[in-house]
């Protein structure tokens, strides 16, 4: 087929737009909707360092090589990169986001479950088993990210996040009948790094094809304890429906911002955990798995 602005050999066909386009103009037009995102949102200022939390895997390397594209020319705003090492044996190689990140030209740190909490993910499973794995892993490395990230002076966090995320994100909450994560509104806490998502309104496939045309030497493999999460059986239902009705997706994105406010709502307070001293109640759900899975390792 031809591209539809040009005419030139497409490499991508748009189903919800219509659209066969051409290498260029896929580019083109990937870039564009990712700057509006941050445009629209106000998510890089001047004086912001931003980190990108790269798992070595196409989004956030995607997300990286377009953040440096965009910010290479800037000197009032610094781009640097995080790797998470869970401990998941056979899954994640900090290697391969060390490797992008020196091919691309962004600083790169990293840090372990090992290494701040004593204890890997693939420790944690043995013990509590499967069920609970991606609860545990999502809230152990939120608050590592965080903390590490605002320690170096990070002042935004820019994750891979796209379209088909977000929205299986929104349906979860729906399915769960969780209200308050659904109006919850986006604005900024004390001691809570803001998280920017410029590939949020982009379908993963997009994100894939950017990441393979830009990007070497990424990471493929899925987690091993992806199976037992809610999020693929979602994942699931969303692209079937989503095969016969193309805008499902971005349908629920929108619902998922219209309902949480759109803009960012004033600066909210969040109290202080007693024990680790970070922003969430009197003591963080952070604190509580890690209490919880000490207290098992010791039975």
């Amino acid at each position: 087929m031809k591209c539809s602005k040009c005419h030139r050999e497409a490499i991508l066909y748009q189903r919800y737009s219509g659209l066969h386009l051409c290498k260029e103009h896929f580019i083109r037009d990937f870039e564009t909707k990712a700057k509006r995102a941050i445009r629209q949102h106000r998510w890089i200022e001047s004086g912001d360092t931003v980190a990108v939390g790269l798992s070595g895997g196409k989004d956030s390397s995607a997300v990286l090589f377009f953040l440096h594209r965009l910010l290479c020319e800037r000197r009032d705003v610094r781009l640097m990169a995080i790797t998470i090492d869970e401990g998941i044996c056979g899954y994640r190689n900090t290697r391969h986001a060390a490797g992008i990140a020196e091919t691309i030209g962004v600083e790169w740190v990293t840090t372990s479950f090992a290494d701040e909490y004593g204890i890997t993910l693939d420790e944690i499973v043995r013990r509590k088993g499967h069920r609970l794995s991606c609860s545990y892993c999502g809230v152990l490395r939120r608050a590592l990210m965080n903390r590490f990230a605002r320690d170096r002076g990070v002042t935004k966090l820019a994750f891979g996040f796209n379209l088909d995320d977000e929205a299986q994100s929104v349906l979860m909450n729906v399915l769960r009948g969780d209200a308050e994560r659904l109006c919850r509104p986006m604005r900024p806490v004390a001691g809570m790094v803001p998280r920017i998502k410029p590939l949020m309104y982009i379908p993963e496939r997009e994100v894939a094809l950017y990441a393979f045309l830009h990007v070497e030497g990424f990471d493929l493999a899925g987690c091993p304890y992806a199976h037992s999460a809610l999020r693929g059986d979602v994942r699931s239902l969303l692209d079937e429906y989503s095969w016969h009705h193309p805008a499902t997706k971005n349908a629920l994105v929108n619902l998922g911002e219209e309902l949480r406010g759109g803009a960012a709502a004033p600066a909210g307070t969040m109290r202080i955990c007693e024990r680790c001293g970070e922003p969430a109640g009197e003591v963080c759900r952070c604190c509580r798995i890690l209490d919880e899975v000490r207290g098992y390792r010791r039975t």
